[in-house]
């Protein structure tokens, strides 16, 4: 039996799995382009680490998949005093590497759950700290709506009172539409295709682990849209989009601020995946969600590709 079927059978009963890490997610998202690293002990799985593997060029890369906000190693919930559970988890990690294929590149956005990285750092691998920003207790609506800046309450108080409606039924090519107008407003390519996210969501939908929210007007303009899928601990903020002619209504944060109560309805937490773009996180900031830094890992044992990143750092200068 191999890793990825033992994987498969696995992420059916361990519901700690994030759902970015879950085999059908990957099955969605790299084809059959992925693979997982497992350490087990007698017939009970201990750690797991799921990867993208892709081939350019005679180069071999690990890599973070499109639409997939997190990967990295899942642990077994320790059970060991502090000190104990610490060695046994850097034992685990020390597994997990030893099992990576030969590569040039590697390059994952850890869950935000793991703040421990020193194995590794020992293994000659390099970490960035990121940020993002989680509702971790869903249950408490008013509070919530407390803790967000005036500027968020106002936009939802203003698309409120132009009779914006916030619809659940709509086609996931309105969404799709919206969503492509931010991109061309700032005049970026999607780093994934109409119809790698077509399929990612049908699945989802199939799951009940997915839904999007589009805030259209009197006219059935859409003026902004907000996708979000879930697992059982936890909602993740996926896509968005608004129409740039439309974008003073407020719609957006209406958008979003549904889908968090929607959330609590189907789990526990909300995250909002935050960007390390000054203007986006400084928007999902003014949420009032918690700040939680997550750990970007990386290793280039190539001398080749680390000369080219060198290379394309220096012309920048």
């Amino acid at each position: 039996m191999t890793n990825k079927e033992k994987y498969y059978t696995f992420c059916d009963i361990e519901k700690t799995i994030p759902i970015f890490s879950q085999a059908w997610w990957l099955d969605a998202v790299c084809g059959d382009d992925w693979d997982v690293c497992l350490v087990e002990k007698g017939n009970e799985i201990y750690a797991t680490m799921p990867y993208q593997l892709k081939k350019r060029y005679g180069f071999t890369f690990l890599v973070q998949p499109p639409l997939t906000q997190n990967l990295g190693p899942w642990l077994i919930s320790p059970t060991a005093k502090y000190s104990k559970m610490l060695g046994q988890r850097k034992d685990l990690m020390e597994d997990l590497i030893s099992q990576l294929p030969k590569h040039h590149y590697f390059s994952q956005n850890w869950h935000y759950s793991l703040t421990n990285w020193l194995p590794f750092y020992w293994a000659g691998f390099e970490q960035t700290t990121y940020y993002t920003y989680v509702f971790d207790d869903l249950s408490n609506k008013e509070l919530i709506w407390k803790k967000m800046q005036e500027n968020i309450r106002t936009d939802i108080r203003k698309a409120q009172k132009l009779n914006l409606t916030v619809c659940k039924d709509l086609s996931i090519e309105a969404f799709i539409a919206l969503n492509k107008m931010t991109f061309d407003r700032q005049n970026i390519v999607a780093s994934y295709s109409e119809y790698l996210l077509k399929n990612l969501l049908g699945i989802a939908i199939s799951r009940n682990q997915c839904q999007w929210f589009i805030a259209q007007d009197e006219k059935e303009q859409n003026h902004a849209g907000v996708l979000i899928v879930w697992d059982e601990n936890s909602a993740y903020y996926l896509l968005g989009g608004s129409d740039p002619n439309l974008r003073n209504s407020g719609a957006m944060s209406l958008c979003m601020w549904e889908a968090i109560q929607f959330a609590s309805t189907v789990t526990k937490k909300f995250d909002f995946e935050g960007s390390m773009i000054e203007s986006v996180e400084r928007y999902f900031r003014a949420f009032g969600a918690e700040q939680k830094p997550y750990f970007h890992i990386t290793k280039i044992p190539s001398y080749m590709l680390r000369m080219i990143k060198t290379l394309k750092l220096a012309s920048q200068l």
